[in-house]
């Protein structure tokens, strides 16, 4: 059998854990910041985790990462 491809796009986009967690950048942080409170400012830099059904799709399309 050949080997499995990766899905550049979604290592691009995620990070792996190292207990398998899936986590992801939130959104809306391009621009139009100066207007938001430092509290929505923060809330927005860090990263979320992703809901367990999307983990499992998502180490799917990464077979040799995770």
């Amino acid at each position: 059998m050949p080997k499995l491809k990766t899905k550049k796009a979604l290592i691009k986009k995620i990070k792996i854990t190292k207990n398998k967690k899936v986590t992801r950048r939130k959104t809306g942080q391009n621009h139009y910041n100066s207007k938001e409170n430092g509290k929505v400012g923060r809330a927005k830099k860090g990263d979320t985790r992703l809901f367990k059904a999307d983990e499992h799709n998502i180490l799917k399309g990464l077979p040799y990462n995770h």
